[in-house]
């Protein structure tokens, strides 16, 4: 685990969307306004912790004291987090990473046709896995954004992505001031909560959290 300086921590916090591009102008993306992500730096950063923040395209000032690196794609998201992880203390994946991008990028715009257009896609890398299964002892904690059976997918997740606690969100929060959740961690253990984006009591909601935001939390 990277070392401590006077008990502050090194964060590395994903928000925002990622764009994935089919020709020189079109791209696939979502409607992720990355809110949760920056009041999360912001709550670390005014405590004095290190905070770095890849971020996709957003209409969001980066928060002061805050080393934000600006990417697009999923890849560019990917290689800013691995290189910011190397000496981070843990990591919050809050990111809406496509989950698929097109096989191949035209070169140039693609003309309309009225014979329609076909799409060959291919699955995007789990950023939070990948970070996940080299984590060591360091913690990491995970969103997850469902529309149906969101319990059962936020617990696979969970699982799959190697994480301490993961927050289930819903489509109907994207850009939202308050945010209703439900946080899981390991053992099973979860709790409903309104998650207000800017107060920093959102990061002891569950005993899930505490262990990695004990030292963040604390005057």
């Amino acid at each position: 685990m990277p070392k401590k300086r006077h008990s502050k921590l090194h964060i590395l916090i994903t928000a925002g969307p990622t764009r994935e591009y089919l020709d020189s102008v079109r791209f696939i993306s979502n409607p992720s306004s990355g809110k949760m992500g920056y009041a999360l730096a912001m709550a670390a950063a005014l405590r004095g912790h290190r905070v770095t923040l890849v971020s996709g395209p957003v209409f969001l000032a980066p928060p002061r004291g805050v080393d934000l690196v600006a990417v697009e794609t999923g890849e560019d998201m990917s290689a800013a987090a691995k290189r910011a992880f190397k000496t981070a203390d843990g990591a919050i994946f809050c990111a809406a990473v496509c989950d698929y991008r097109p096989r191949k990028r035209a070169g140039r715009k693609l003309p309309k046709s009225k014979a329609g257009l076909k799409l060959d896609l291919v699955p995007t890398e789990d950023i939070a896995a990948s970070l996940g299964r080299i984590k060591g002892r360091r913690a990491t904690i995970c969103f997850a954004l469902e529309d149906h059976h969101g319990r059962r997918k936020a617990e696979a997740k969970l699982a799959a992505k190697h994480a301490d606690a993961i927050v289930l969100n819903g489509p109907e929060n994207v850009g939202a001031a308050k945010a209703a959740v439900q946080l899981l961690q390991k053992g099973g253990n979860g709790r409903i909560g309104r998650l207000h984006r800017k107060p920093l009591w959102q990061l002891e909601l569950c005993a899930g959290w505490r262990r990695f935001w004990r030292t963040v939390a604390s005057e």
